[in-house]
């Protein structure tokens, strides 16, 4: 491996220089984040965006009206992301406690301290890891790496590090990268940028970034 990349930071630098400013996550408010974070559970993103625009087009992107839509109705909006029943009561699931808790406004959840937050969101049903730090990270502003399935299958790829647990992976690259939101936001960005484009299961290793660093 290059010894040019021998951390998450150098390697986040390299894309950078590379690809440029994502800008990620698109979406125009913290709860357009929280509902894309759901949606893009284990599907393309372009299928949650088709959803998302489903619940624009019915003028019900909105926490309390979530939470009071039928699962049924909202299962339709759903369709395009797979699994649409199950993200549809994920989905109300959250809105309910959220509007139950605190009285429907997403901020005074979001004031909490970051451990707490994480917390409080791994508690509830079908919020894992990664879509818990999606949502503290895109939706809260707050400095919680996310790690997906691009960034284990880069970073065995470089090398960068052995352990590719969720927990382990989260705390390597936390450790080596300024306690930024902004960096943060930029490096999955990017790292969602390589994977789908070139890291994916059978690499596309032609004209990729990295492909004089891989094993």
């Amino acid at each position: 491996m290059s010894q040019s990349l021998t951390s998450p930071y150098e390697l986040y630098k390299f894309l950078l220089s590379h690809f440029g400013p994502q800008h990620w996550w698109p979406a125009e408010t913290p709860f357009e984040v929280v509902v894309g974070a759901i949606l893009t559970q284990q599907v393309a993103w372009k299928n949650a965006e088709k959803a998302i625009e489903n619940l624009k087009n019915a003028n019900v992107l909105d926490l309390c009206k979530i939470s009071n839509l039928s699962l049924e109705k909202l299962e339709v909006y759903l369709k395009p992301t797979g699994f649409y029943r199950q993200k549809a009561k994920r989905l109300k699931d959250i809105c309910s406690y959220i509007s139950k808790e605190y009285n429907s406004n997403l901020k005074r959840l979001f004031n909490k301290e970051t451990c707490s937050l994480r917390a409080e969101l791994l508690s509830l049903n079908g919020i894992g890891p990664e879509t818990a730090d999606s949502i503290i990270l895109y939706a809260a502003e707050k400095p919680s790496f996310v790690i997906d399935a691009y960034t284990k299958r880069i970073c065995k790829r470089l090398q960068l590090t052995d352990d590719l647990d969720y927990e382990p992976l989260k705390k390597f690259f936390e450790n080596s990268l300024p306690k930024n939101v902004e960096i943060y936001k930029e490096f999955h960005a990017l790292i969602v940028e390589l994977g789908k484009n070139y890291c994916k299961t059978k690499p596309v290793c032609k004209n990729c970034p990295l492909s004089k660093k891989c094993i």
